[in-house]
């Protein structure tokens, strides 16, 4: 039998299980460059979500920790006025039943009449009614403050907690996304945008007027700064974070929190819209600045960098103008 012949039989073998295994086991194909950016938009919105969720608490907690500070320079002096209060009531007595010494009481009554006795009394009896009462309406005081006091903390602690489990959903997202970012490195060369060096010297801002004006013209300036989270300007902006700024340049002080920012603007109609009012989008997990022309300029999500586009990118809660 020739050589030829021999080998038949082990490569019929050889096929054969190469027919009965490969089935089993798949090639292993990279995500297509729509499917990555598909879960990259989906990621990066419940990210978006999640950073709102704790711009919004970590303005409560600021709120709450200055009306505690509030609260505890009021209650030192209070307390300091209670424990006077009743110093004086207690040295009155003193005085008046061990020595019957009145101090500028005993100038109003007569040492010689043969009641001064109970002319003493009565008076130190009117004095510490008198003071009684002060202590009371300090007390009063200082209980409703103390009942506030501890109000506030039980929120502070609560938030606080909220902020933890935030902060737990966050760095998972972000692990999600660092793993989606690498697969996008390979599909196209870079994990994310990159940040441009200086703004598009095509997007020119449109004339505007008054602080509307400015806010617009700061946002142009924003353009190809990156996404990032809870950034208000130094090295890139959140969404929230991107309108503060915007209107802060312009002399309006707007909370660093999409649902804040949506509290406090003027609801508008969507004809009504000029450059400047704000665009809040699906479950105001997202806020824009609106620059005219049906365009928005935003802070989209992680990995992109501030852009100009059409402002129905997704459904839209409202329109907001600042006031």
């Amino acid at each position: 039998m020739s050589s030829n012949r021999k080998r038949l039989p082990a490569l019929a073998v050889a096929m054969m299980s190469v027919v009965l295994v490969a089935p089993g086991v798949p090639a292993r194909a990279d995500p297509s460059p729509a499917e990555l950016t598909r879960r990259i938009e989906k990621a990066s919105a419940e990210l978006a979500r999640i950073v709102e969720a704790y711009n919004t608490l970590a303005e409560d907690l600021e709120a709450n920790q200055a009306a505690l500070a509030r609260l505890a320079a009021r209650l030192g002096p209070l307390e300091r006025q209670v424990e006077r209060s009743r110093a004086e009531v207690n040295q009155l007595a003193v005085s008046a039943y061990k020595t019957g010494d009145l101090g500028p009481a005993a100038a109003l009554l007569h040492p010689d009449d043969a009641t001064v006795l109970l002319d003493r009394l009565t008076t130190v009896d009117r004095l510490a009614q008198e003071r009684r009462k002060r202590i009371t309406a300090f007390a009063n005081d200082q209980r409703e403050l103390l009942e506030e006091r501890t109000r506030l903390d039980a929120a502070v602690g609560q938030a606080t907690a909220r902020a933890r489990g935030l902060t737990s959903t966050r760095q998972r997202i972000e692990r999600d996304l660092a793993e989606l970012y690498e697969l996008r490195r390979r599909a196209y060369g870079r994990a994310t945008e990159r940040p441009a060096a200086s703004p598009d010297s095509t997007q020119k801002a449109p004339s505007v007027p008054g602080a509307a004006g400015v806010a617009v013209r700061y946002a142009y300036g924003a353009l190809g700064m990156p996404y990032r989270w809870g950034g208000d300007g130094r090295t890139g902006y959140d969404c929230s974070g991107l309108t503060s700024a915007a209107w802060r340049a312009a002399g309006k002080s707007l909370p660093h929190s999409t649902r804040r920012q949506w509290g406090v603007v003027a609801r508008i109609e969507r004809h009504d819209l000029s450059p400047g009012d704000l665009v809040f989008y699906r479950g105001l997990g997202h806020v824009a600045l609106y620059v005219g022309g049906g365009q928005i300029i935003d802070a989209p999500n992680a990995g992109r960098n501030v852009v100009k586009r059409d402002m129905d990118i997704m459904s839209i809660v409202g329109y907001g103008r600042v006031r």
